[in-house]
């Protein structure tokens, strides 16, 4: 136990009977205490009579509780504020609120052992309290539960153990300083009125992270994956990543992009970078920005989720990748996925080994006062909630600053833990550089204006510590403003802009794709005898003891299989099974996936007696490639944002999010519209993401019923996305196989169904997986063409109602049923087709369960116009569907009764 760890919540009278104890037996208390007990019996000689002994007991104690107040506490008080004072808090860590006194300033007392002095007057245990925790560092840390951890942190804040810098570390970090200061004021000049979203007021920035991916690559990191929003972008690619200046500069002007007339961009500060850098000990670090847009912290699972894929495919140790996420302070207060991303850190679905979390603390949002964007103390309070240590640095005290960041790095690699650094600075512009801030801040923005900027301050500190001479420093302003000067005179011979690949060698062999690739579906049948070995072997227990439901649900597939009789789940687990074997990882993560929601899937079982975890899909053979499938945290934005940014990095591998139900998708709106709808067109990045939201209409009531297909089809253009509604577990099984035999990426989104789960009708056979592609159309297979006079057009489970409803009436003969099972990128070939054999079709009709304003009909209306189509369809609606499973089951059978009345009888 960490020494004294404990003293806050311990009386004096308690010490004073420990105290009486080990006068009597020195072994019979704890070490700790024992070992100062020693130290105080020794003070004690000093002492003229016994009768000052009890009072000097609870005075050590008195010093102790100063002491547990500093460390606390003294984040409170600190000067970690560049441009104003503090707000007041109180009780303060004057003497007098520890019941001590300046009259007990010279005393010595043992209790300087726990601040590693040794024993010391007050006054220079105060002064070492006041140098470790109230000057440019603050530390918030108290609140973790584990000992080892706080004694870490303890050690490593004292003054004599923080890191230390020799003139030429001091030189480099002026260098950097400057880079950042030189560069901002460079293209302010050139740039006028242009919006960068400068970093002025936090460049102490720049030599911290180049001394991060120093220290970083001295200690075994091989990459480090960065996300952040606009702030300072610029600059860190710039100085950090190493992006040319012409290239920024060339964006600067607004040219057209290179060779790409249809490519929308986006704007110079959203975009992602991926570089190596050789780092000074001759390594290489690679260096990955994710892109992000303009909402706040969507890119923190993102970067999250690359990092766990670049861990799972093949660096494997935790030590080898960082994470680092930068902040703002208004945004990392106020934005949920923040929460949802640090509650994600330690699972193991989701860890990644710790992030570096550093929030540029301007100390105000857009327009915000900070005490109107928070109820809480700090803006990075949220970190509490998991434990993370928080360190907050004076932005002006440069040298502080590096410190901290080398200390948390430290941190991070010894306990694989998130830390947060709160940066104290300011913006020195508006939200940007157009912006007039003295609108809303005229006090802060006086200030701003008559404050140094960090060059300034820390020359000052060179000058006066002789590392550096005015004409030096002066040399390396102008050789750099030189540099800018060359790239300048560069970017004006640049005739366009290229936006270079994000992660370029990751997705190295696969290309874009074009109108003609969606054409036809690729091959995607595997060889029947190897499907039927492979179906046995997923389905066959080892000897161990299960839950008696999951052995007979085994054997049902089994018989399943002898019957050649492949349900829902069967057809799913094959793709995997298949893909495995084909040297394809596969990672499954949502909400219940690993059972699956509807008791389906069951990919993981566990032992009766120990729970003891069993997963069939990872023994296959000794050459397959893993199966991860991850139950998630109660989170869509969140694990939707990781399960899209994984995929970012693993092109080769079947990457699929599951929402509980198909609506839930909703709660992570921003990553549909932001990232999987439109990343590839504004970032050139390509993503194989699969999302699985459970549809239909069963009588489950509003929010279980519909996906909101109607919402992804209206995001559809350019090819960008795949939505998809198939009807058999073959069908089902080629579309997740044909994800990865194509050669391009792009998302998919599977409406999958509850009813057909188990539906006796909804089967496939191992020839029909064993043989064949996706289907995005499919034809009535039981119909006589010449009689059709009504040709519908559905897609999903109300195909089975419709065929339900002719088998159980005496009509119908005349309506032909026609599935469409991609509905984007619509396949209009392949519906001419099928309506090529009905050419004495009067009546062609979509029908859906969905309300008129819901579901495919308006895409159907505007995207294919080759026939009239009318609707049949539940009548628009506010709500997906009724919360009575009467309205609703009398509703469906409505849609059905309208479509038969274009039925004519039969006579029999």
């Amino acid at each position: 136990m960490d020494k004294f760890s404990f003293l806050g919540n311990t009386s004096i009278e308690w010490v004073e009977e420990q105290y009486e104890q080990y006068l009597k037996d020195p072994q019979s208390i704890a070490s700790d205490w024992a070992h100062f007990f020693e130290g105080f019996e020794f003070a004690r000689k000093n002492y003229d009579t016994d009768s000052e002994v009890p009072e000097n007991v609870q005075k050590e104690f008195k010093v102790l509780n100063l002491i547990e107040g500093y460390r606390s506490r003294g984040h409170l008080f600190t000067h970690t504020n560049p441009v104003r004072e503090r707000r007041k808090y109180s009780p303060t860590l004057d003497l007098e609120n520890f019941d001590l006194s300046e009259k007990d300033l010279d005393i010595v007392f043992q209790a300087g052992e726990e601040i590693g002095i040794g024993p010391a007057s007050l006054r220079e245990i105060v002064d070492t309290l006041k140098k470790t925790y109230c000057e440019s560092i603050g530390l918030e840390y108290n609140y973790i539960r584990h000992p080892e951890r706080k004694k870490w942190i303890r050690e490593k804040i004292d003054l004599r153990n923080r890191p230390k810098f020799t003139d030429e570390e001091k030189l480099i970090i002026f260098d950097f300083l400057n880079r950042a200061t030189s560069f901002e004021q460079y293209v302010q000049k050139k740039f006028v009125g242009q919006k960068r979203f400068s970093i002025e007021g936090a460049e102490s920035l720049m030599p911290a992270l180049h001394a991060l991916v120093q220290r970083g690559s001295k200690f075994g990191v091989k990459e480090m994956v960065f996300g952040m929003a606009h702030r300072g972008r610029l600059n860190v690619l710039a100085n950090v990543f190493k992006k040319h200046f012409k290239e920024i500069f060339s964006e600067f002007a607004g040219k057209e992009y290179l060779d790409n007339e249809e490519f929308d961009g986006d704007v110079k500060y959203h975009l992602g970078y991926s570089t190596e850098i050789i780092a000074e000990n001759g390594e290489p670090v690679h260096l990955t920005l994710a892109p992000n847009p303009s909402h706040l912290e969507a890119v923190d699972p993102v970067v999250e989720g690359l990092t766990r894929a670049k861990l799972d495919l093949y660096l494997k140790d935790e030590k080898s990748v960082l994470p680092i996420l930068i902040h703002g302070d208004a945004a990392i207060a106020a934005q949920g996925v923040v929460y949802e991303v640090f509650q994600m850190a330690q699972l193991e679905g989701y860890r990644t080994g710790g992030t570096i979390h550093i929030v540029i603390n301007n100390q105000v949002g857009f327009t915000t006062n900070y005490l109107d964007g928070r109820s809480s103390t700090y803006c990075t309070d949220v970190a509490k909630t998991t434990l993370c240590p928080v360190f907050h640095v004076n932005g002006d005290d440069i040298e502080a600053v590096v410190q901290t960041i080398l200390i948390a790095f430290q941190y991070r690699q010894e306990f694989g833990r998130d830390v947060v650094i709160d940066l104290l600075c300011y913006r020195k512009y508006g939200h940007n550089e157009g912006d007039e801030p003295k609108f809303t801040q005229p006090k802060l923005y006086d200030l701003i204006a008559k404050h140094p900027n960090p060059r300034e301050i820390y020359l000052k500190q060179l000058l006066e510590e002789k590392v550096i001479t005015q004409e030096i420093a002066d040399q390396y302003i102008e050789k750099f403003n030189g540099v800018l000067d060359r790239e300048f005179e560069a970017s004006k011979e640049m005739a366009n802009v290229y936006v270079k690949k994000f992660l370029e060698q990751t997705w190295e062999g696969l290309e874009p794709a074009v109108p003609a690739d969606f054409d036809l579906s690729p091959d995607t049948g595997y060889d029947k005898k190897k499907l039927v070995e492979l179906a046995h072997k997923m389905n066959t227990l080892p000897d161990k003891k299960f839950f008696r439901k999951v052995v007979k649900l085994m054997k049902d597939r089994i018989k399943m299989i002898e019957e050649d009789r492949l349900d829902w789940a069967m057809g799913e687990l094959l793709a995997y099974a298949t893909l495995l074997e084909e040297g394809h990882n596969v990672r499954v993560s949502g909400q219940d996936v690993e059972r699956g929601t509807f008791s389906h899937r069951h990919a993981v079982l566990k032992t009766e007696d120990n729970e003891e975890e069993y997963i069939p899909l990872n023994h296959l053979s000794e050459t397959q490639e893993e199966f991860k499938i991850y139950n998630s945290l109660l989170s869509e934005y969140g694990v939707l944002g990781f399960d899209y940014g994984y995929a970012f990095a693993n092109p080769h591998g079947l990457t699929i999010w599951e929402a509980q139900f198909g609506d839930f998708f909703n709660g992570a709106q921003i990553m549909i519209d932001q990232f999987i709808s439109s990343g590839e067109d504004k970032w050139r990045t390509m993503n194989g993401l699969v999302m699985l939201l459970p549809h239909g209409y069963e009588g489950m009531g509003s929010e279980h019923s519909s996906g909101r297909m109607e919402r992804f089809l209206q995001l559809c253009a350019e090819y960008n996305m795949q939505i998809c509604n198939a009807t058999t577990p073959a069908n089902y099984f080629h579309l997740l196989r044909r994800q990865l035999h194509r050669n391009f990426r792009k998302p998919l989104v599977v409406f999958t169904p509850k009813k057909l789960l188990r539906y006796p009708a909804a089967v496939s056979t191992m020839d029909e997986l064993a043989n064949g592609k996706f289907q995005e159309v499919i034809d009535d297979p039981n119909i006589d063409p010449s009689a059709v006079d009504t040709v519908v057009l559905c897609s999903g489970k109300i195909y089975y109602e419709i065929l339900e409803e002719k088998e159980n009436s005496d009509s119908g003969e005349n309506i032909a049923v026609v599935r469409v099972e991609q509905l984007y990128p619509l396949p209009e070939k392949q519906i001419d087709k099928a309506l090529e054999r009905y050419p004495n079709a009067k009546n062609h009709i979509w029908v859906q369960e969905e309300p008129k304003n819901m579901g495919a009909w308006s895409h159907m209306a505007l995207g294919y116009q080759n026939v009239k189509l009318e609707c049949i369809s539940r009548r628009a609606s506010a709500s997906p569907a009724s919360g009575s499973g009467v309205t609703s089951a009398a509703r469906q059978k409505e849609i059905l009764t309208q479509l038969f009345s274009y039925a004519k009888q039969t006579v029999k």
